[in-house]
């Protein structure tokens, strides 16, 4: 059983916001650090990737439906992926990324101190890109979980960006937001588990890393991507208001 796990979500290839986090005392300190999947699609990617390969087995990886589609769109099997910055990064990646994105599994479970057998997974247990949020309907959250082990008293999940822990039928639901790609509010965002949970955000000069980004990645938009996603320019109410018709909540019986 593990002490202290760090979760970190959602990187999207971006280099600064993940070193900061690497460099949190906790985050040094725990057993394991677990990426909830998205984690190259972005300025970064072949960075990020080294980055964290450097790591070793300290890092427990699960692929998000990001990282299925850069492997999908350079292995010929899409033609176009909607998010305009990831057929740029797929490019970025060099074969032992690929084989490495292709080896990820889509969810895993681990023991943590205090909470138990807990599954880790980017969206939902049962699909990568699938949407449930902080308030999502509980019979919606049913639907989900139908399956599960009733062992598992503890789902990470990440993929909406957005932090939060609540209830639903008893099973604890944590996402951690994102390191690289923050609704809502600025600062990388991650969860340190065991033997509660703790939602964490780590603060780094965002000037610094936009200037970062523009200097060290080709991708031609860089500017503008860097200014949006680092300022969390889209709220979480802008947030919530995309996502919210993908939870199901228009088409309840």
């Amino acid at each position: 059983m593990l002490n202290r796990v760090a979760v970190l979500s959602d990187i999207h290839g971006v280099l600064p916001a993940l070193e900061a986090v690497l460099a949190e005392p906790d985050v040094f300190a725990a057993d394991h650090i677990v990426l909830t999947g998205d984690i190259a699609a972005g300025p970064q990617p072949a960075q990020v990737l080294d980055l964290l390969t450097s790591l070793g087995d300290r890092v427990i990886w699960i692929s998000g439906n990001a990282d299925r589609e850069l492997l999908e769109y350079r292995r010929g099997q899409r033609g176009a992926i909607p998010d305009p910055i990831a057929p740029w990064a797929a490019e970025q990646l060099r074969e032992d990324h690929l084989d490495l994105l292709s080896s990820l599994p889509r969810s895993l479970s681990l023991s943590v101190n205090g909470l138990g057998t807990v599954l880790f997974c980017h969206a939902t247990p049962r699909d990568d890109e699938e949407v449930v949020l902080v308030d999502s309907r509980l019979d919606r959250w049913e639907e989900v979980f139908n399956g599960l082990d009733p062992g598992i008293r503890t789902v990470v999940c990440g993929h909406t960006h957005m932090p939060f822990v609540r209830l639903a039928h008893g099973r604890l639901v944590i996402n951690p937001g994102s390191i690289g790609m923050p609704y809502g509010r600025t600062g990388a965002h991650w969860a340190l588990l065991g033997p509660g949970v703790e939602l964490r955000t780590t603060h780094f000069d965002i000037e610094a890393a936009a200037t970062q980004l523009s200097q060290e990645s080709s991708y031609p938009d860089i500017t503008e991507w860097a200014d949006y996603f680092l300022h969390a320019r889209a709220t979480d109410a802008d947030a919530l208001a995309a996502f919210a018709p993908r939870d199901g909540r228009d088409h309840r019986p």
